[in-house]
């Protein structure tokens, strides 16, 4: 274990807007704090953006986080020309994230869960955007826009509870069929691996940050499907419309440490 591992807060809590942090290293790479609510591009999904606030009021602006040369290390990248003087190892900050965007990218991650569970065949390439997302399937047979429309809809009104756990890695060994993914693996390590779980949806390894609630990600529709190969059908969501206002404020924010609050109740958001 090294000094630059830094504790994910959103890998228990996705809906956690902001929280206080110590920096351990600012250097050309980026910025490593000792906890963070950014999450760094990884599985598909885009880095967090947001704003690192000083203790004298000055705000310095995250245009990207990227995971660092060491296992737990997450970088948190400044915007160009963003003023860092006087900022040190040592210092307390805090972390702020984009929660508009973020929200935009956990309505997006479970649907695109929804749609796995609607085309049973393998994953070969993911993208999640705030503004789209793509699933690439491993397969030939031809896909219905409207169809696969009409059953993320579905999934979506009925409102299923979405939640993780950790699994061992041997669980995991155990039960190969739960990896979809053809190009990216659960992380090994670790001894543990984390799923997410659609409560009689979908269960798969994941790592990135999704809503409580089936119903929370709004309307989604497929926007297109391309035949991207002989063997890969490609299918890009995108939004039909915002989102509530109710669903997209953020809903809670961490105090210094060592404890965050407890999860807030989903079914009030």
């Amino acid at each position: 274990m090294t000094d630059t591992i830094t504790d994910d807060l959103f890998r228990e809590d996705a809906r956690l807007t902001e929280c206080q942090a110590r920096v351990l290293t600012l250097d050309e790479r980026g910025i490593v704090l000792d906890r963070t609510v950014f999450y760094p591009l990884g599985g598909g999904q885009a880095g967090d953006v947001g704003l690192l606030r000083l203790a004298d009021g000055r705000e310095i602006a995250i245009a990207d986080t990227r995971k660092g040369g060491t296992p737990g290390e997450i970088l948190h990248l400044p915007a160009s020309g963003a003023d860092l003087s006087g900022l040190k190892v040592g210092d307390s900050v805090t972390a702020v994230i984009d929660w508009q965007r973020r929200h935009r990218h956990m309505r997006f991650h479970t649907a695109t869960h929804l749609l796995c569970a609607l085309v049973p065949h393998p994953v070969d390439g993911c993208s999640i955007t705030a503004d789209y997302a793509r699933l690439d399937f491993h397969m030939t047979e031809p896909l219905d826009k409207e169809l696969l429309s009409a059953g993320i809809a579905r999934l979506v009104a009925e409102a299923h509870a979405v939640g993780h756990r950790w699994i061992s890695e041997d669980e995991l060994d155990a039960r190969p069929e739960l990896v979809r993914s053809m190009s990216v693996q659960p992380p090994r390590g670790q001894g543990r691996v984390r799923v997410l779980e659609i409560d009689g949806v979908d269960l798969q390894p994941c790592g990135g940050t999704h809503v409580a609630n089936t119903a929370e990600i709004g309307a989604v529709l497929v926007t297109k499907i391309e035949k991207k190969s002989a063997k890969t059908r490609r299918v890009v969501l995108g939004f039909a419309s915002a989102a509530p206002a109710a669903l997209t404020a953020p809903v809670t924010v961490t105090p210094a440490p060592p404890a965050p609050p407890a999860p807030p109740d989903a079914s009030a958001a």
